[in-house]
């Protein structure tokens, strides 16, 4: 990377991907779904094109969103919908199919790294205003990203960018000390500083550690309720786990923001419709203006024939994800790494991928990383990579191993698809004589639950490639990483796997130096050998279908968020 970046210069996350749509001729706006001609896997758009304002879209989702404080958030689903309230330094502009672009947004460019790499400069837009009216400066930047640093308040702050920075003994704005890894010389200038240079740092300022908060209006975990808006909506209503509507934000200048077209003038979110409710009516076009943000457009296994139907089929968006679903073995209750692979082992993925849905709704996967990634090197794993189970070897591992008898399956209770993995697995474990229990845990609350003291033995979860969904660290780091300051497992390692020689090394890579290509090599290698120990399992990289209503425009899976990307899409009237 170039120390010195233009405003108009947009940092392309990763290479071009053999999924890259075949150019064609453009149907004309609200004509339907346009599919590129190509793979099982292309993406697929409804609406492309359009750029009519007003209207309300009506988003249908089965459980109320984790949290809506961007500094609490490390959730796909709220990185979605936030973008509509928050903006950050940079942004991760989403194309369906490939891994999005950071492209500057409440800053002019994508910042100025200094000779030595250690500090990143970004000047502040002018006119840059929150929903009260109120100037946005260079300090609510800085006040934003420090309350991610107050962990013992928020338990899923983002912690790619905090940590890059300088001062690991910062422990937020509510104990007192001045945070030394971001200075604000004037109002418009913010000033990282970091300990190592990091090749992709623009990436991470777009994560919502950088939405600004007036320090005045922080109202620490009651946030969530009302966080002030900086972007095109603000929240008129919020009734937590029953629905929201956002509105025009009147203080928002589209002169400052040229990524939002902000189609719609209203957002109504149902947030407690049965997702099988959710798909039906989807299908039906009950409603023609609605979408939904539920995982795999929340349809069911079931509902793959009738997306053939050419009713059907000229709704419906779609596209590959960087996510991927794993299985999460806890390493603090399944200590010893050989039973962990025997679990692996014993696992039928092939049987879980059809509880996916098959090839309609993702691919078998055999890592968390792919080739695609810079940096990549090949993995190395014992599984099957049809994913047929092998109960037998599985039986050999175990023998004068100390084996727990029984373990517990947490799944959300959101989908019947991740109680019938659950099934599957219990089957699976009675072979090798492992009773399985399979308790259901309230959506809304599920990866608090993984985060916490009550995280079961076993669980699924899933990643989406983090601030740069083509770097392989941004998959490593979070999920198997150690903690900020190096001396137990990261806030986002679910498996709270710790190696001491492992995590170690991890940790000395962050603040070493290199090109991102050169990085990802050894953040690869040291994730093959980390997944020597099997801390999760691998299983389905998610391809998503997405039905709108027919009223729908405008409509893009996007490649991080996994569902539609709510900035782009728009309603006919």
């Amino acid at each position: 990377m170039q120390r010195r970046t233009a405003a108009a210069v947009a940092l392309t996350l990763t290479a071009a991907m053999a999924l890259t749509a075949c150019s064609g001729s453009k149907p004309a706006p609200g004509s339907g779904a346009a599919r590129a001609v190509g793979g099982t896997f292309d993406p697929v758009h409804v609406g492309k094109g359009f750029d009519t304002r007003g209207g309300n879209v009506n988003v249908l989702m089965s459980t109320d969103f984790q949290t809506l404080d961007p500094g609490n958030s490390n959730y796909v689903q709220t990185a979605n919908v936030g973008q509509l309230y928050y903006r950050t330094l940079t942004m991760a502009k989403e194309t369906a199919g490939q891994p999005p672009t950071i492209v500057p947004d409440l800053a002019t460019d994508l910042g100025t790294q200094s000779e030595d790499g250690l500090t990143w400069t970004y000047t502040l837009r002018e006119g840059l205003k929150f929903e009260d009216g109120t100037p946005i400066t260079s300090k609510d930047v800085k006040y934003g990203v420090e309350r991610t640093y107050a962990r013992d308040v928020y338990t899923q702050a983002p912690q790619e960018l905090n940590s890059a920075l300088a001062d690991d003994t910062y422990k937020g704005p509510y104990t007192g000390g001045d945070f030394k890894g971001i200075d604000t010389p004037d109002d418009r200038t913010v000033v990282f500083h970091l300990k190592q240079p990091f090749a992709e740092f623009p990436a991470l300022v777009s994560r919502s550690n950088t939405a600004p908060v007036p320090s005045g209006a922080d109202t620490r975990l009651d946030y969530t309720n009302h966080p002030v808006s900086s972007g095109p909506y603000k929240i008129k209503s919020y009734q937590r786990g029953r629905s929201m509507q956002l509105v025009r934000n009147e203080q928002w200048d589209p002169a400052t923001d040229p990524n939002r077209p902000a189609l719609p003038d209203t957002f109504t979110f149902s947030l407690s419709t049965a997702q099988a409710t959710v798909s039906q009516q989807l299908l039906a076009d009950s409603d023609p203006t609605a979408i939904t943000l539920d995982s795999n457009g929340g349809l069911q296994v079931s509902d793959a024939s009738q997306l053939n139907t050419p009713e059907v089929k000229k709704r419906t968006a779609a596209g590959l994800l960087g996510c991927t679903d794993v299985l999460d073995l806890n390493t603090r209750t399944i200590e010893d790494p050989q039973v962990r692979k025997a679990i692996a082992l014993a696992i039928d993925r092939a049987a879980m991928h059809l509880q996916y849905g098959g090839n309609r709704f993702g691919q078998l996967t055999q890592s968390y990383i792919n080739p695609a990634q810079r940096g990549y090197v090949e993995q190395h794993t014992a599984l099957d990579p049809s994913g047929k189970p092998n109960p037998e070897e599985a039986r050999k591992l175990l023998e004068g191993r100390t084996v727990p008898k029984k373990l517990v399956y947490g799944y959300a209770d959101s989908s019947p698809r991740y109680k019938n993995i659950g099934t599957t697995l219990q089957q699976n474990l009675k072979q090798i004589g492992i009773d399985l229990e399979l308790r259901p845990i309230p959506a809304a609350n599920y990866f608090t639950t993984l985060a916490g003291d009550q995280m079961p033995d076993i669980a699924r979860s899933g990643w989406c490639g983090g601030a740069d969904s083509g770097s392989v660290r941004t998959t490593v780091d979070p999920n198997l990483g150690p903690s900020v300051d190096g001396t137990t497992y990261g806030f986002s390692n679910i498996p709270r796997y710790y190696d001491p020689e492992v995590s170690r090394a991890m940790y000395e890579l962050r603040g070493t130096n290199g090109t991102s290509e050169e990085l990802g090599r050894k953040w690869a290698t040291l994730f093959d050998r980390a997944m020597q120990d099997y801390p999760l399992v691998p299983l389905v990289r998610t391809y998503t279908n997405s039905v709108v209503g027919s009223k729908i425009r405008g409509a893009q899976v996007g490649y991080f968020f996994g569902g539609i990307d709510l900035s782009a899409v728009g309603v006919e009237r």
